[in-house]
């Protein structure tokens, strides 16, 4: 089968088309006919061998968190919920042994596969389920009861519009900042007040709620800045690693939790995974593709995400 992968660290110049041997399904997994698979910066992190996923002698690294397509085996010993044909989406862990999910064929365990939403491409269900399930995780944490103020940064993005979307859904009123060229885009997406980003925020941010928001996910990586919009007793969810002893150290002067968002505590959450899917198919959540490209112009894509500005998912097709 054909895959995405790289035999080196480096830049985006490192990946290469790759011939490996096709998967089959063992007991209680499926296989999963790929064709669609979700470019994230989490991707470049591991090929720039800046994760725990390492490189294994001589064989190549896949990434890959994010993969559509349809179920073309299935292992003995399942539930039967999943048939050949059926479209599906799921998340993969690229620390497994097969590694990520830029491939052809990605056999998982049946639990960490639940079918696509209805009626979408796969190219737009591939964009769901890690960032998706990276902002549910947050919220969660975050364990707000319904009609809190909650502030979103980095809302034009993948992980804080969904982050937006998931609050509207739960019933709270969402604070979010947003680009010049994002207002429409972030305010389309449920926020009810959009501020500027940048330098200031929190500022910005507490102008609209001046007894400061509840809670805050900090999409945008703003860290200690951010805590003068949350109130004494509040809460902020961090992306991409927990609080520095300082950050630490000054929320819990006001007696602010920081949580972190790690988004392989879902990992085979079947029901999380399934939620989203169910918010998808009720128009809840937005599934934003930003570009389709071949396995042949992976790097591009990548070159195209570290850039900035991106918004939506970049997708590479199978």
């Amino acid at each position: 089968m054909r895959a995405v992968g790289l035999l080196r660290y480096g830049g985006p110049e490192v990946l290469r088309v790759v011939e490996l041997p096709t998967p089959h399904a063992g007991p209680g997994e499926v296989r999963i006919r790929v064709r669609a698979a979700a470019v994230n910066p989490a991707d470049t992190l591991i090929r720039a061998g800046m994760t725990p996923v390492r490189l294994r002698g001589t064989d190549p690294l896949l990434p890959g968190l994010d993969i559509a397509g349809t179920i073309d085996e299935v292992g003995p010993g399942g539930s039967g919920a999943l048939a050949p044909g059926d479209p599906v989406m799921a998340m993969v862990n690229p620390t497994r042994a097969a590694g990520g999910g830029y491939a052809e064929w990605v056999v998982l365990p049946e639990t960490w596969v639940v079918p696509a939403p209805e009626g979408v491409s796969p190219a737009e269900a591939a964009t769901l389920p890690m960032n998706g399930l990276t902002a549910l995780h947050a919220l969660d944490q975050l364990r707000l009861p319904p009609g809190s103020t909650l502030a979103v940064t980095g809302a034009a993005g993948a992980v804080g519009g969904y982050a937006v979307q998931l609050a509207k859904a739960a019933g709270h009123h969402v604070l979010a900042d947003a680009a010049p060229g994002d207002v429409e885009l972030v305010a389309a997406l449920g926020a009810d007040v959009t501020v500027p980003r940048g330098q200031g925020v929190a500022d910005r941010f507490r102008e609209h709620a001046p007894e400061r928001v509840d809670a805050a996910v900090d999409a945008a990586l703003i860290g200690g800045a951010l805590l003068p919009a949350v109130r004494d007793g509040g809460a902020v969810a961090l992306l991409r690693g927990g609080p520095d002893p300082l950050l630490l150290a000054q929320a819990s002067q006001r007696g602010i939790r920081m949580v972190a968002a790690y988004v392989h505590d879902y990992d085979g959450r079947h029901d999380k995974l399934d939620l989203l899917r169910q918010l998808a198919e009720e128009g809840a959540l937005s599934l934003r593709v930003a570009g389709r490209f071949p396995p042949e112009e992976a790097a591009r894509a990548h070159q195209l995400l570290e850039a900035g500005g991106v918004r939506g998912r970049l997708v590479i097709e199978f």
